[in-house]
């Protein structure tokens, strides 16, 4: 049985490696988790890009009311996969894939990546928070082209808010 720490290292995994596929990013991260599953072994590596690539193509080809169910069910694919190669490794290999695991996942996280399935939003990046959410519609960032500013709470005449004075 592997520790929470190990657990939560292998739910992060599992999450990363299904926001990536599909970006960027995806091609390197993906060589470089194949030969982290690989762990020296040729036939293991190539087992896990096939593997990866078909996590890529399901997330790719889900149409829009199953490619939430799809992605969850990838993210626990592969984290139960994580846990899996974690837990059949003695104590000192396991430590040292576990760190391996961590820094491979800290250089990706690093990059910026952002992404997100049809409809949603992601931002990659070093930011202090960040917020998200579905939007239906077209989305305009920055001032408007023709001047126009919504009113703000102080002149919303139907803004019955209270607030501090």
């Amino acid at each position: 049985m592997l520790s929470e720490a190990m657990t939560a290292l292998a739910a992060a995994g599992g999450t990363a490696l299904v926001q990536a596929a599909g970006t960027d990013a995806w091609t390197e991260f993906r060589q470089q988790v194949a030969r982290w599953f690989g762990r020296g072994n040729p036939q293991r590596e190539n087992a896990a890009v096939g593997r990866l690539d078909q996590t890529a193509v399901l997330l790719e080809t889900a149409g829009p009311t199953e490619v939430e169910r799809v992605r969850l069910g990838q993210v626990a694919a592969w984290q139960a996969r994580i846990e899996d190669l974690l837990e059949s490794l003695d104590g000192t290999e396991q430590g040292q894939a576990a760190e391996e695991l961590r820094a491979l996942l800290a250089q990706h996280a690093s990059q910026g990546e952002g992404s997100a399935g049809q409809g949603g939003l992601a931002v990659g990046g070093d930011y202090g928070s960040v917020a998200a959410g579905v939007v239906h519609g077209n989305v305009t960032l920055g001032r408007p082209a023709d001047g126009h500013t919504s009113p703000g709470p102080e002149n919303d005449p139907d803004d019955d808010w209270p607030r501090e004075s």
